[in-house]
């Protein structure tokens, strides 16, 4: 199998939600509704998809809210299921949207699909490719594990200013840079800087934890 990660500009209501903010929705599709999980500052991103396809439930825990839609997204913006189809590929869920595109993660058994899927969908849309990988054979725990699946819910934000640390050798000995620096390159004050990439430590060391005892 073959399998290509793809970030496409999108105007779709959940793409648009998260433009110009740091956060994420990951879309399950159930055909006649969706479940999204957002991180991050969810309350924008609620109205848009109340305006879009409703609202039927939704459960708020510090900076996440999931939430179930009264309506699938499908029956009132284009989707990329048609693209996929056509090449004879598989879409891996969930599709995940941040800073105002939509990221999937597509398989097929022949790298031509692919190529074709990609000519497909680029003639329509601003596709950058962020990863290819071949899959030989499956994980021990899941067939199609994706380092995201195992790594904590980061919001777009937070990993910025993970890497933006270690690029920046923050976490050198001895250091290379201060978190007035890091605020600098993210375009932030030094405190916010500070508070993004504390979040994403906690959360890291969280997930981390209990397999280190």
């Amino acid at each position: 199998m073959h399998e290509v990660t793809a970030r496409i500009a999108d105007d779709s209501p959940y793409a648009a939600a998260t433009a110009g903010t740091d956060a994420s929705v990951e879309l399950w599709c159930n055909d006649h509704r969706d479940l999204l999980h957002v991180r991050g500052p969810a309350e924008g991103v609620r109205e848009h998809v109340e305006a879009a396809v409703g609202v039927s439930d939704a459960v708020a825990h510090d900076d996440e809210l999931l939430l179930v839609t009264a309506d699938c997204l499908r029956e009132h913006d284009d989707t990329i299921e048609p693209y996929v189809a056509a090449n004879d590929c598989l879409l891996v869920p969930p599709i995940r949207y941040e800073r105002g595109a939509k990221v999937v993660r597509v398989l097929a058994l022949d790298p031509a699909n692919l190529t074709g899927f990609y000519h497909d969908i680029a003639a329509d849309h601003d596709v950058t490719v962020e990863a290819k990988h071949d899959r030989a054979r499956p994980s021990r725990r899941s067939p199609l594990v994706d380092l995201d699946a195992v790594l904590p819910d980061l919001s777009p934000r937070q990993r910025e200013a993970l890497v933006t640390a270690f690029e920046a050798g923050y976490y050198e000995i001895p250091r290379e840079a201060t978190t007035a620096d890091l605020g600098e390159a993210l375009g932030v004050d030094r405190r916010t800087a500070e508070e993004h990439l504390r979040r994403a430590e906690n959360k890291l060391l969280g997930a981390l934890a209990p397999r280190l005892r």
